[in-house]
């Protein structure tokens, strides 16, 4: 019997470049903030962390802690007045979904209950909990992973 080894990545984090954000609606523009993130990939259909950061960021402005039941029912609502189907609104997909945004350190938990970390605005978590957290240390675990590979397979002279 083999033994098969399974690659957990301790942080994960894929950005994307898309044009400059004119004239979008606002579910279309998280829409693609999620894009941008890699919350969400090119295509999918099944898009409801859309709604599920939409749903947190308009609690944000009552400074509003949402249970993740309270997510998932105006996460259908929302959809509802969109006139999008309800695909992906089961609450094990919305707690994953949340996971997502907790991963990245846009969501933090309170006790039973979801806010946008600290109330604060996305520039901010994104500033200090992406650009001066999570992106540094991931480019210098690749850097050790990149010297590794060139010692290992280095020139002969």
């Amino acid at each position: 019997m083999q033994t098969k080894s399974i690659d957990t990545p301790l942080a994960e984090l894929t950005l994307r470049r898309y044009e400059k954000p004119y004239n979008l609606n606002k579910r279309e523009l998280v829409r693609k903030l999620c894009l941008s993130l890699g919350l969400l990939n090119p295509g999918d259909s099944r898009d409801v962390i859309v709604d599920v950061l939409y749903v947190l960021l308009e609690a944000r402005k009552d400074n509003k802690k949402l249970s993740s039941d309270e997510i998932r029912d105006d996460a259908i609502a929302f959809r509802k007045s969109n006139k999008l189907d309800d695909s992906g609104t089961a609450g094990s997909n919305i707690r994953r979904q949340i996971r997502r945004l907790r991963e990245i350190l846009i969501v933090e938990k309170i006790k039973n209950d979801y806010r946008i970390t600290e109330f604060s605005d996305l520039s901010s978590i994104f500033n200090e909990k992406v650009e001066k957290f999570m992106i540094p240390s991931i480019i210098e675990r690749l850097k050790e992973y990149i010297k590794a590979v060139d010692d290992i397979f280095q020139k002969k002279v």
